[in-house]
């Protein structure tokens, strides 16, 4: 079974890259064409705050408060009830563990956008844009929403994007890393199994970050095999815009991350 053939049969397009860490085996599936991040900037976030961090830029128990206004809905405390306060790394752990946007936002604020953008300027991925924190694409999709246009959001020529293949060099960077120790650690405590995690056996170790919006359906991770092995993948996938709620998408993701990694192991 080809690559495309998992995502065609969901009916969405399919964009995948792996790369076996430590060597230059890999193998990707429209690699190179541009994608929308969606929550997968959280990633090259968490990096930016662990390496300011060890530079001794940030203290990473300095606390931020999220406030009723900073609260945009959804999981962690993005959709608490009350204002709540907690520290950087804990922001970051919310982040990456439950895809917390409100922490994202916070943790934007201290960390800085331009120097998210100057970190993927020095790994070289120069094809990889951060428009901005969460509550600016939110603020797109309103001001789209009200003039009646396309939603600048789902669109990767418009918005935070990247390629499959820039993503599998940002993992490869922090897998190599010790400064990318804790995000190491925040992906494998991710609560989302359901994609890449759910296309491998239990012996195989996962660690990832999801993306979700309306017809965009991403993880970027890696998988490390008992033997010590380890393969960074990226998957994304456009279609399926008639409900956020596709099990068939999710498995045909993990089931393309496994198909892939197994194809680099033989």
């Amino acid at each position: 079974m080809t690559l495309s053939a998992f995502f065609e049969a969901v009916g969405v397009r399919g964009f995948l890259h792996a790369r076996r860490l430590g060597t230059a085996d890999s193998l990707g599936l429209a690699a190179d064409s541009p994608v929308v991040l969606a929550s997968v900037v959280k990633v090259p976030l968490a990096y930016e705050f662990a390496r300011q961090v060890a530079a001794g830029q940030l203290d990473p128990a300095d606390r931020v408060h999220a406030s009723a206004a900073d609260r945009l809905g959804g999981t962690g405390s993005a959709g608490f009830a009350d204002d709540v306060s907690y520290s950087l790394r804990d922001a970051a752990l919310l982040a990456l563990t439950v895809s917390d946007n409100t922490a994202a936002d916070l943790l934007f604020d201290r960390v800085g956008v331009d120097n998210v953008r100057s970190l993927l300027a020095e790994l070289g991925l120069t094809r990889t844009t951060v428009v901005g924190a969460p509550r600016d694409l939110l603020r797109t999709i309103i001001e789209d929403t009200s003039a009646g246009s396309p939603l600048r959001a789902l669109d990767p020529l418009r918005t935070s994007a990247t390629t499959p293949r820039e993503m599998t060099t940002l993992l490869s960077a922090i897998w190599a890393d010790d400064v990318g120790a804790p995000v190491r650690e925040w992906m494998s405590a991710q609560v989302s199994w359901h994609r890449l995690t759910a296309g491998f056996p239990p012996e195989v170790a996962v660690a990832g970050k999801t993306g979700t919006m309306p017809g965009i359906r991403n993880e970027i991770g890696v998988a490390t095999y008992p033997d010590g092995a380890a393969y960074a993948v990226a998957v994304f996938t456009a279609g399926g815009a008639e409900t956020l709620r596709r099990p068939d998408i999710d498995r045909a993701i993990g089931a393309a991350a496994r198909a892939a990694v197994g194809q680099l192991r033989s």
